[in-house]
């Protein structure tokens, strides 16, 4: 599968107690344009699954191809991640900072996929941050990041 360039995101939600939760993720795609529908794969062992499932609603941010250090902060199991890289969108889902786009969804439906689950998501607002500024999309190709000419 490493050769299916992707892009790449940070898919978030919050905790109970309203911290931020989120992660790097890659399996992100459109699914309909009426209603608006995206979904996001996320892994059957991740230990926030349960976050996204009990909060039924999350964010997604479409990294910039200035954002490796992001994708590889927020890939990284348990790793502390600065508050000042959120921003909180209009839904109140953690959303970060100098994203190209950044989408907040409604849980629409959730799935089984082998050793993943597969998020369905109504997109409730869509922001255009860095994108409007000419930036392009971080993309991951054969486990190395790439960017666009």
């Amino acid at each position: 599968m490493s050769n299916w360039g992707t892009g790449v995101t940070v898919v978030t939600t919050q905790t109970p107690d309203g911290s931020p939760y989120g992660l790097t993720v890659s399996s992100f795609t459109s699914v309909s344009l009426d209603p608006v529908l995206v979904l996001v794969c996320l892994d059957n062992r991740l230990s926030g699954l349960q976050y996204f499932k009990d909060s039924k609603k999350f964010g997604v941010s479409i990294l910039s191809e200035s954002q490796e250090d992001v994708s590889r902060l927020f890939a990284k199991r348990d790793a502390v991640r600065p508050t000042d890289v959120y921003f909180e969108g209009k839904m109140g889902n953690p959303l970060i900072r100098s994203a190209l786009a950044a989408l907040e969804c409604e849980t629409f439906a959730v799935y089984p996929g082998g050793d993943h689950i597969i998020l369905v998501g109504r997109v409730q607002e869509a922001e255009l941050l860095e994108a409007s500024a000419g930036k392009k999309p971080l993309l991951y190709f054969r486990g190395k990041y790439e960017r666009l000419a």
